[in-house]
């Protein structure tokens, strides 16, 4: 059971994942969080690195779609200027927002990676959904009040993964 949440891989950030690489892996397209996985979750917009990402990302031919347990406002506010499709108020881990974005995408699974920052949302519901999970470091200190939580619990979860080898893993936040 503790196995579904540790990740396939684990990077710094999203512009660490190199496109050439998931297309040689057979990898088709991309389910992102939003928050502190592409942006801190306090910023409106993308960041001009990410844009360069995100672009290297269509040039290669690979789909991306937002899944976000945020509101139908901020998923919006942030994908429709740059014209990616979401599901917002997604319910991570419940496996019903990974489902529907396979769907969209019009992917297999295993052509799929889920990117994220939280071990308990978008790890858990990725490996549950049988999709290769990637874990970034969350890009800001702070979180929302539900997230905080959920970090006290995935501290202990990656204390743990460390000592038993399963994972190693610098520190969190700036």
């Amino acid at each position: 059971m503790l196995k579904l949440f540790l990740p396939n891989e684990q990077v710094k950030s999203v512009l660490e994942i190199d496109p050439e690489r998931l297309k040689q892996k057979g990898i088709k397209a991309i389910i992102t969080d939003l928050d502190n996985t592409l942006v801190a979750w306090d910023r409106p917009d993308a960041t001009p690195e990410l844009l360069h990402w995100f672009q290297e990302i269509r040039d290669a031919g690979i789909k991306v779609l937002i899944v976000s347990n945020n509101n139908q406002k901020r998923v919006s506010s942030f994908s429709t200027p740059l014209d990616l499709p979401f599901i917002f108020e997604a319910r991570k881990p419940m496996g019903r927002a990974f489902r529907k974005a396979i769907k969209l995408l019009g992917v297999k699974k295993h052509e799929t990676v889920v990117i994220g920052d939280q071990l308990l949302t978008d790890v858990f519901g990725g490996n549950r959904s049988g999709i290769h999970t990637i874990l970034v470091i969350p890009i800001a200190a702070t979180d929302g009040f539900w997230t905080q939580i959920n970090r006290k619990i995935e501290r202990q979860l990656m204390a743990f993964f460390e000592r038993k080898g399963m994972i190693q893993w610098e520190e969190r936040t700036k």
